[in-house]
């Protein structure tokens, strides 16, 4: 009689396979597919309400996109949307301009209004202080009381929120000095290196200052510094030095942040141009506090083909968010998050949306950390294509839903997206990472 093998006697004594336990490891574990249902160590899928608020016409007209986009009427509906997405992560910035109404003085009637919604609904939100404005008695970026005047804004937000733990204090801090104080479109509407320089100081420091407050309140705060991921692809033999410069100073305000030494072109750049030595060092000195998380922000236009003839062309995913982040990871070696893509054709959207998915997947393969995802915005927005310097009241079909709050084809891409990966863990295997009591699930390395 042939002796029997190992298998035959496990399934006389346990069956064939569905074994106790298997729930809870790799035979039957649970694949990460299903919404998300809000586990701390689960990837961040997010959206964002645009908020974005600077001033154009030498200060004259205030584009407030939660006005124009109509969220001031609709924000119940359109918390509401965030929620019947499946999503848990909101990026969402109150208007600053409106709330800080002069030293000490603050108008919390819509927040607080709002923010209990988001409270009551479970919504986690990456409360975003400053996009792109400030208040008009402030006046620009190059006020230099502006730091201390953003602080003591954070301090007031983080005391009357404390349940709030994730924040975004200076949006963009790169891109909100360039246009207003180098490109003249916004704000001090300023096309010299030494008003980009004064802007891109004063508002590092407004951030760094505003994160101090933040952590006075909440030790334990998470700042997810989204900034946009930004490159010019010359093409000629000998790449000028405009182009260089640009791509160069693209690091500045993460240099300035997370006190990482700029190259030497860039340090006598900032020197020629108004920064002192004291105040040098004192960005030097060491990162704000918190967890430092690195949002990086990618549109295709983002990048830039500058050709022989001097014209400069948009150019969609030449590098691609991969790329381009892994420039910006190698540098600061912080933890990733994808915080803003869309595109403004509604029928390329949902291909967009898998795209930007791939590279983020690629990216956690090679093990960078990704902590989290956002398609920005929930709802279309108004003349973007014209960076807001224009007033054209066109619609910019980039939002997961229309202005009257209608899906777009996107809506239902995130969706099938949310369902195949939203419970996948930060990092592959984080549950073990969390040290949690919850029984085991997750088995696929995704």
């Amino acid at each position: 009689m042939a002796q029997k093998g190992f298998l035959d006697i496990i399934k006389k004594q346990y069956g064939d396979g569905n074994y106790d336990g298997d729930q809870f490891g790799g035979a039957g574990g649970h694949d990460g597919t299903g919404l998300p249902n809000g586990n701390a160590g689960n990837f961040m899928f997010a959206t964002g309400i645009e908020c974005s608020y600077p001033t154009i016409k030498k200060g004259t007209v205030r584009r407030d996109q939660l006005r124009e986009c109509g969220h001031y009427d609709r924000w119940r509906e359109d918390l509401a949307l965030v929620k019947d997405m499946g999503l848990r992560v909101l990026r969402y910035g109150l208007p600053y301009y409106a709330i800080h109404q002069g030293p000490g003085k603050f108008d919390w009637s819509f927040a607080d209004e709002v923010m209990n919604e988001i409270k009551r609904l479970e919504i986690i939100p990456i409360l975003d202080l400053m996009h792109f404005g400030v208040p008009d008695w402030i006046g620009n970026f190059q006020n230099p009381e502006l730091p201390i005047h953003f602080a003591d804004y954070a301090g007031a937000v983080a005391k009357r929120y404390p349940w709030v733990r994730y924040y975004t204090p200076v949006n963009e801090v790169y891109v909100t000095a360039r246009i207003s104080a180098k490109d003249g479109v916004w704000n001090e509407q300023l096309k010299t290196d030494k008003a980009f320089v004064t802007a891109l100081k004063h508002l590092v420091a407004a951030s760094i200052m505003g994160n101090q407050q933040i952590a006075k309140y909440r030790n334990d705060c998470v700042i997810v510094q989204s900034e946009s991921a930004e490159y010019i692809h010359e093409v000629c033999a000998t790449p000028s030095e405009e182009t260089m410069l640009a791509n160069e100073s693209r690091f500045l305000a993460l240099d300035l942040l997370y006190a990482n030494p700029p190259s030497a072109t860039m340090c006598m750049y900032l020197l020629d141009n108004g920064m002192t030595r004291k105040e040098y060092d004192w960005f030097m000195t060491g990162e704000p506090p918190g967890y430092q998380i690195m949002g990086n922000d990618y549109y295709g236009r983002n990048e830039r083909i500058k050709l022989p003839d001097g014209s400069i062309h948009h150019s969609m995913d030449v590098l691609g968010w991969y790329q381009m982040t892994r420039q910006y990871y190698e540098r600061y070696h912080k933890p990733v998050m994808h915080t803003e893509t869309n595109v403004f054709e509604a029928e390329d959207a949902p291909m967009w949306l898998w795209k930007q998915w791939i590279n983020v997947l690629q990216m956690r393969k090679d093990g960078v950390p990704v902590l989290g995802f956002t398609w920005y915005s929930l709802i279309d927005q108004i003349d973007w294509d014209s960076q807001l310097g224009q007033v054209n009241n066109r619609v910019n079909a980039c939002g997961l839903y229309d202005l009257d709050r209608k899906p777009r084809p996107v809506a239902q891409a995130y969706r099938d997206l949310l369902k195949e990966f939203g419970q996948i863990t930060i990092v592959p295997y984080g549950e073990m990472l969390e040290m949690t009591d919850r029984p085991a699930r997750l088995k696929v390395v995704v």
